[in-house]
């Protein structure tokens, strides 16, 4: 249920998911980086990240 909030927090802004998931590392830097690129690769990279990880 968890991952639901994550996923639909990320359609609004990826890092606010990829946050809630692993914290202040080095994913979530990489997906502020995408998101400054643009919005479709921050939010492929945060579902990506919010799916794999633990």
């Amino acid at each position: 249920m968890m991952d639901v909030i994550r996923i639909l927090l990320s359609l609004i802004i990826p890092p606010v998911g990829v946050f809630l998931q692993v914290g202040i590392g080095l994913h979530f830097w990489i997906n502020i980086l995408l998101t400054l690129l643009g919005y479709f690769p921050g939010l492929i990279h945060a579902i990506w990240v919010i799916v794999t990880k633990d």
